[in-house]
């Protein structure tokens, strides 16, 4: 069985083996997340970014998609990156938003991690609401696990904010209820 939790904290300080990344399509850091993670990372995780760049992802990641690469200094042996929907840009559509975390679980189980921590992909600058990324992100995360877990045995929720904490607690709550 796989554990699923949500906590308060920094990403970037996770010892677990994989960590995501809510990335920019350029992979070559931005604000949020991707910028403290890349900072934490130190120039290593830039240069694997830039690799990918020059050679599979020319274009870019595409929203929804992921890719991992190692993590650098981070305490983490991975970063997934994944492109979330930006709500600004008119990416409203929540099976974008959820194909994040599907793919990254994909992503981490070819990598072969057993654990993983996600942020709050979409919240925040790309206009999603907390409500409806803890809602979509927990279900989406579910039902993967559900299908093929690829041996993953824990999935934590690492929020920045008190607010979008309990959102993800009432999620994973309802979630339990359910089944």
């Amino acid at each position: 069985m796989v554990r699923m939790e949500a906590i308060h904290g920094d990403i970037t300080t996770e010892t677990l083996e994989a960590i995501v990344n809510a990335a920019n399509s350029s992979l070559l850091g931005g604000g949020g997340v991707d910028g403290a993670i890349h900072a934490a990372a130190g120039p290593a995780l830039l240069e694997e970014c830039r690799r990918l760049r020059d050679t599979t992802l020319p274009d870019g990641l595409p929203v929804g998609q992921a890719v991992a690469t190692g993590a650098g200094a981070l305490p983490a042996r991975w970063v997934i990156h994944t492109v979330g929907p930006n709500r600004h840009a008119g990416q409203t559509d929540p099976a974008l938003l959820a194909s994040c975390f599907t793919s990254s679980l994909v992503v981490a189980g070819e990598v072969g991690a057993r654990s993983i921590a996600f942020p709050a992909v979409s919240a925040g600058i790309y206009g999603w609401a907390s409500a409806d990324v803890a809602r979509i992100a927990v279900a989406a995360v579910r039902r993967q696990l559900e299908e093929d877990d690829r041996g993953v045995e824990l999935v934590r929720f690492v929020l920045f904010g008190p607010a979008i904490l309990q959102e993800f607690k009432t999620a994973l709550e309802a979630g339990s209820a359910d089944g």
